[in-house]
């Protein structure tokens, strides 16, 4: 199960646009997992190169990943993507849409 989820959270990851982001329960919510968000960071963690990984945010707009946060929120800022004073993503801005049952 392990390789088809993640594989299917990368076909996501994939279609999220330039300037735009998802949640980590918003990709769980697509593939038919709403529970499973934390799931989907395990994902994240070994995504393969050449995906938009870091267009995805946490449901507050807070950016993730330890050591790599602040090239995240460098990359975010290139493409134009908002964000609040409190340096969290306006995830209601710029979040994108995405097929659900992908």
């Amino acid at each position: 199960m392990a390789d088809s989820f993640f594989q299917r959270v990368y076909s996501i990851v994939a279609m999220i646009p330039y300037g735009r982001v998802v949640s980590y329960g918003d990709i769980a919510r697509a593939i038919g997992y709403p529970r499973r968000a934390r799931f989907v960071g395990f994902a994240m963690r070994a995504c393969p190169d050449g995906l938009p990984w870091h267009r995805v945010v946490m449901a507050d707009g807070s950016i993730a990943g330890g050591d790599f946060a602040p090239v995240r929120e460098m990359l975010l800022k290139q493409e134009g993507v908002p964000f609040l004073p409190d340096g969290r993503v306006d995830i209601k801005k710029c979040r994108a849409s995405i097929p659900y049952g992908a």
